[in-house]
Parts: structure tokens; sequence; C-alpha cells
């Protein structure tokens, strides 16, 4: 019986400082099983974490466009020679990936520069939880605590 259409109390289990801790004791449920449509794992304490991951420069700024830029002349060239054959159709596909290179390449040199030195670097961000509780249906929380017990 799936309860994921009504709204629920539910009660705290156990708080673990990283998320595969909180996996396993929700793997170990499942493996008991208890209905996994009521538990919850909750992130608490959410704060945004931005990773550094290099200098940029315009020639890597020139690089990554030229990159993204060929997967979509790539995409794009496919597209208008889908119903093409043979060597119209490989022409297509290397001249819409060499033409998006061009073009990305020169979009993400010109964008980097015109930010003059703004944001000489790449990241990337993630969000991240200080710890995580996992939760159920205060109804069956006493259940599921015997059920996690050794």
């Amino acid at each position: 019986m799936s309860n994921t259409d009504q709204t629920f109390a539910y009660a705290d289990l156990a708080t673990f400082p990283d998320y595969n801790s909180a996996q396993g004791l929700v793997d170990d449920l499942s493996d008991s099983g208890f209905e996994m449509e009521q538990v919850r794992i909750v992130g608490n304490n959410l704060h945004s974490v931005e990773q550094v991951t290099g200098r940029l420069t315009v020639p890597k700024a020139a690089a990554k466009g030229a990159a993204s830029g060929a997967w979509f002349g790539l995409f794009v060239g496919g597209f208008l020679t889908i119903f093409s054959s043979g060597v119209v159709w490989i022409v297509g596909l290397l001249a819409g990936l060499a033409v998006g290179a061009v073009a990305g390449a020169l979009y993400g040199a010109i964008a980097h520069g015109v930010t003059h030195g703004r944001r000489d670097f790449s990241s990337f961000k993630t969000l991240e939880a200080s710890n995580y509780t996992v939760m159920v249906v205060a109804a069956r929380a006493e259940e599921a605590s015997k059920l996690t017990r050794p």
C-alpha cells in the first residue's frame, strides 16, 4: 500500500555526518521489507560550495568554447543531414563539427576577454549538507527503529 498521496508527520530515526551512511540505513530498511514510501533522507544546514578547478585564461576559455561548439555543431550537422546518406551525411557532420568548434572558440575567447579579469578561474558549485537525517512516518518510527538495530 503506497501512502505517497497523503501528508504525514515524520519522526527522526537517525542522523549521519554523510549521505552514504544515511543511504545505508535506508537500504537496511528496504532489505527488511519496510515501506520505502514512508522514508525520507533530509539534508540539514545546506550550504553552497564552489570548488575552484583552475586558472581560466583566454586560450583555455577558447578551448572550452571550441569543445562545446563542436558538440553543438555535430548535433546541428546531424540534424540537417539526417535524411542524407553516404558522403553527404559524413561531410555534413564534419562541417557542423568544424564550424561549431570555430564559432565556439571565438565565442569563448571573446566572452572571457570582455570580463577584463574579473573572473579568471573555472569552478563548479555543489549544494552540501552538514549532516543527513533519516526520517520515517511517525506512526511507523518504533517499527523502523527495531528493524535497524543490530
